[in-house]
């Protein structure tokens, strides 16, 4: 079975015995904090209860930290699980999406059997979002998929062109999806959330994450936030009840309180994000200038497969519409893992 996305460790051990320097994944290098660890272990002799269906206590924490009212927050089993629902709780009939972007938005549309349209997003502009997108929704268009930054191309949307995007959606009928999940990790967050509009803009959906921030991709926990309570029920009701886990509403609630691990994480990521793209562009690959926890290049179509037997892996992103075998995705991590990446890259490439 081929997987669509990267993280896939253990099909890594099972093929090589062995673990992989893996920056395929797009998470905190930082590791899970302290205090969302010690969180889950004092859970535990909760694991015999049912978790609470509604996840009041992370919703009402969420709600203050979020700046936003605690029943325009729907939590989820990871942003994954929220797309879905999303999908079966609207059924569009048509979608937009941005090309290239996060694969799981199309797949859940798809399950609905929904008319996915794909507007290409041109590498001339870095895959920068521009007006076209905009001029592409029409009366037909149902749902509009942003992420932001943009999945794999790191690229940030002005929140003046969001606000635009909003705004030609509540003319079309059609509600917009902004998918926020790296988007903690930018310093400029404040300036780039469309959390400012969200009380006046009831066909805005927003995604977000604790997987990225605060590296708790195995533990499963995402939120939407939206002012249409009709829709966030409606979200509800097409998921099971207890989608979240008991130790995972408590790690959420820990990981709120951890604000000096994030900025520790902001702060690494923007002081190495730099210099990995001035790494990887002396090596001679065309590296596209991106924002987020992660950097889209382009080098050999075999390049992914060799890297991976020197033991190193990378995300391949041939199977993401609009680009092909030669464009590569790598995490942001350490400054000592990012040096090992580029000596077994420079090793690959002589």
């Amino acid at each position: 079975m081929e997987l669509v996305h990267g993280g896939d460790w253990a099909g890594y051990r099972a093929e090589f015995g062995r673990d992989a320097l893996d920056f395929s994944a797009n998470v905190s290098p930082l590791g899970l904090p302290a205090g969302v660890a010690a969180a889950i272990t004092a859970a535990l002799p909760m694991a015999d209860r049912y978790p609470d269906p509604l996840c009041r206590a992370l919703r009402t924490k969420l709600a203050a930290a979020e700046g936003v009212d605690t029943a325009q927050i729907l939590c989820g089993n990871g942003a994954a699980d929220l797309i879905y629902r999303l999908a079966l709780a609207l059924r569009p009939r048509r979608a937009l999406l941005p090309t290239p972007t996060f694969a799981e938005y199309a797949a859940a549309l798809e399950t609905v059997d929904c008319d996915v349209q794909r507007f290409l997003l041109r590498e001339e502009n870095d895959f920068a979002v521009t007006d076209g997108f905009v001029d592409a929704i029409g009366d037909s268009t149902d749902a509009v998929f942003l992420c932001q930054p943009n999945n794999p191309t790191g690229q940030v949307t002005p929140l003046a062109m969001v606000q635009k995007l909003l705004r030609r959606c509540a003319d079309c009928g059609a509600v917009l999806v902004v998918d926020e999940c790296f988007l903690d990790f930018l310093a400029a967050r404040d300036a780039l959330t469309a959390k400012t509009v969200l009380r006046d803009a009831p066909n805005l959906i927003i995604l977000k994450a604790f997987t990225k921030l605060y590296a708790m991709a195995g533990v499963r926990l995402g939120y939407a936030l939206c002012s249409d309570a009709a829709l966030l029920d409606k979200m509800r009701a097409a998921g099971q009840p207890w989608a979240v886990s008991g130790l995972a509403q408590a790690a959420g609630l820990a990981a709120l309180e951890e604000t000096a691990y994030a900025d520790s994480v902001r702060t690494l990521i923007a002081d190495q994000r730099p210099r990995l793209a001035a790494g990887l562009r002396a090596l001679g690959l065309r590296v596209v200038d991106g924002q987020a926890n992660y950097l889209l290049f382009r080098a050999p179509a075999d390049f992914g497969a060799k890297l991976r037997r020197h033991g190193a892996v990378v995300r391949g992103c041939g199977n993401y519409p609009g680009l092909d075998e030669t464009w590569y995705r790598t995490a942001v991590r350490t400054q000592k893992e990012n040096e090992q990446l580029l000596k077994i890259m420079r090793e690959v490439l002589a």
